[in-house]
């Protein structure tokens, strides 16, 4: 009876997450050909590039907590007054965290002559930034209440798409899109930290000494992992930003082209941070092999079918300007085909089986090859978009290979788990 109550649970968790995910899609789709078209590749370009940098900082503030708090405010859920010390010491760790990030950023723009010229974008997009990486989504998913997420994000979209069509009229008001971002977020952190102590009676509470570096260090793992999983993304705009600089309408193609391919791979995430607290639970692994069979067939025709088309598709939703952006999505398809089984044979497969760590290992190992292959192309002096990507594919390729590699190693210990689970819900 339990395990039916959670499989109900996780099917109404996937659902949100899927509403919410989609929704995310659905009004891309509307305001990035707008924005596209109003900013043209060269300012587009520089919102990507300051995107991209202030990604380093998200995860900073963030580090770790989204899959080490959901881990164990999931497993604490019953013990209320374990949860408001999790939820306590998380966001305590975040304004430590945001403050270190702040200074560091001023000193950047401070220094740096190319960001002191765009100052106000980078402050703007940290602020934005550091606001809803304080909105407790680790509460929300380790409780498995997505309701309330996706409610509170589909309204910060439908303002934000609001407010682009309403005041984005010339390329100069690229600095509404952070601000635009900032007002919604911080809106919503408002309602959240509201409805966490009103409707579900959690409060900050004191902490035990040493309760908060426990914590940190924790979540120290994951937080290396979110880094190395996000070091092709975000370092490549970066430094393509460096090397054409942030307004070059290189650097506008790739940000398109990536920030499709990063809204696809959004579709497939619901599945696996909606399995994550179930499978952390309930280790039932077959469920995992029937979503993996229904999901991949369908991704890979889908990419065939975008890469014959990508240079008449990037036209067509960006505008004519964008249509030699396709060559560079076509380079980037191999990575939205693998990242459903990416999703699901990391955290999802590898903490049931006591292997969380290679979850982490696994991004970092990508992130060394990553690394390594752009310096040598800065080496061998043929560093450009194409080989950038070619490295990037290979790079996001050695996750997947890793994973599957380690549970094929554990393959028997995989198996006593699943047959133990299949005995106890039986």
């Amino acid at each position: 009876m339990e395990a039916d109550a959670s499989k109900k649970r996780l099917f109404r968790n996937t659902l949100y997450l899927y509403i919410l995910t989609f929704s995310s899609y659905f009004f891309s789709l509307i305001t990035v050909p707008y924005q596209t078209r109003i900013l043209g590749p060269e300012f587009y370009g520089k919102i990507g590039f300051a995107l991209a940098m202030m990604v380093y900082f998200r995860l900073i503030i963030d580090f770790g907590f989204i899959l080490s708090a959901t881990a164990d405010v999931s497993q604490h859920r019953e013990d209320r007054r374990e949860v408001a010390k999790i939820y306590t010491a998380v966001m305590r760790a975040k304004m430590w965290l945001t403050a270190c990030s702040l200074l560091v950023l001023l000193l950047i723009c401070y220094a740096i002559p190319m960001f002191r010229h765009d100052w106000l974008l980078y402050l703007l997009t940290f602020s934005s930034v550091a606001v809803s990486a304080f909105l407790p989504d680790f509460l929300y998913r380790g409780l498995e209440t997505m309701k309330r997420i996706t409610v509170r994000t589909v309204i910060i979209q439908v303002f934000f798409v609001c407010m682009v069509f309403i005041f984005l009229k010339t390329p100069e008001n690229y600095y509404f899109v952070p601000l635009f971002t900032l007002i919604g977020n911080a809106v919503a952190l408002l309602f959240a930290v509201l409805h966490v102590s009103r409707k579900l009676q959690i409060k900050c509470v004191p902490l035990e000494k040493g309760y908060m570096k426990q914590t940190i260090l924790k979540s120290f793992p994951f937080f290396l992992s979110r880094i190395a999983g996000t070091v092709y993304q975000t370092t490549n705009t970066f430094f393509l930003g460096l090397i054409y600089s942030p307004g070059s309408a290189k650097v506008g193609m790739y940000v398109a082209s990536d920030r499709l391919v990063v809204t696809a791979n959004t579709a497939f995430s619901p599945i696996a941070d909606s399995l994550y607290p179930y499978m952390v639970k309930y280790r039932d692994f077959r469920l995992l092999r029937k979503i993996s069979a229904i999901v991949m067939p369908p991704v890979i025709i889908g990419c065939i079918v975008l890469g014959i088309y990508a240079n008449e598709f990037m036209a067509f939703l960006l505008g004519a300007e964008f249509y030699e952006a396709g060559s560079i999505l076509r380079l980037l398809l191999p990575i939205i085909a693998m990242t459903p089984l990416t999703y699901m044979l990391g955290f999802p497969t590898l903490s049931p089986m006591g292997l969380a760590k290679h979850a982490n290992i696994s991004t970092v190992v990508s992130a060394v090859v990553q690394v390594v292959g752009v310096t040598m192309l800065f080496l061998t002096g043929i560093f450009n978009i194409t080989t950038l990507c070619i490295v990037t594919v290979i790079s996001q390729s050695c996750v997947l290979l890793y994973r599957a590699r380690i549970i094929w190693k554990n393959r028997h210990h995989f198996a006593r788990k699943e047959l133990t689970n299949h005995d106890t819900t039986d």
